[in-house]
């Protein structure tokens, strides 16, 4: 088989160190204008890699499902945590995106003996954890936990599209594109925008 795009390096210093399940996490939706943060928490089997698995950004939608399914199959556990938009308007896009990722790992069906998690502010009052920014590039485990939670989130935003159509939420998934900030000035915004995100939209501010 060949070998993923990402390393297996910084889970083996783990294996070394005799911590055996090493759960990866990272979340997708932090910065759109509407919808969920969603967060996935997966762990795999010691030395098990997967060719292709690499940052859910640099894989074709079409790829991300492929791995999405394989993924799923064949890790051990693998936990996903959604916070919806009225939560982030109530808490905050930082927190919100921390909540989905405790979230992620309360839905693991095995407990981590370690986290590696994607960003550098998570904190977690048991689980002991790292915070590596731009993992998912750097840690096979956690460009796994990319790809769960990318394909959640966007099969989340295509279901969404159907009761809100004149959006386009189908298309670009509530992140702040031309299309949909001209449609968000043609019908306002509807019931799934993050009202905290309003302002700057009206402004133009994202469109320079």
């Amino acid at each position: 088989m060949k070998h993923s795009l990402v390393n297996l390096d910084m889970e083996r210093t783990l294996w070394a160190q005799n911590i055996e399940h090493i759960a990866g996490v990272d979340e997708a939706g932090r910065g759109p204008l509407a919808g969920p943060v969603v967060a996935a928490a997966v762990i795999f089997p010691k030395e098990f890699i997967m060719d292709g698995v690499d940052d859910s950004k640099k894989l074709s939608a079409r790829k991300r499902e492929e791995l999405f399914i394989m993924i799923s199959q064949q890790a051990m556990s693998v936990g996903v945590g959604i916070i919806d938009h009225k939560v982030i308007d109530r808490i905050n896009i930082l927190q919100a995106t921390h909540l989905a990722m405790r979230r992620a790992l309360e839905n693991l069906a095995i407990k981590p003996d370690y986290v590696l998690i994607d960003g550098n502010s998570f904190n977690h009052d048991t689980l002991r954890f790292q915070n590596i920014i731009g993992g998912d590039a750097k840690s096979f485990t956690i460009a796994a936990a990319s790809i769960i939670a990318k394909v959640t989130r966007d099969r989340l935003m295509c279901e969404l599209d159907a009761y809100f159509p004149q959006y386009g939420f189908a298309k670009h998934k509530g992140y702040g594109t031309r299309q949909h900030i001209e449609a968000i000035r043609t019908y306002g915004i509807c019931e799934i925008h993050r009202k905290s995100f309003h302002p700057s939209i009206l402004q133009g501010e994202l469109l320079s």
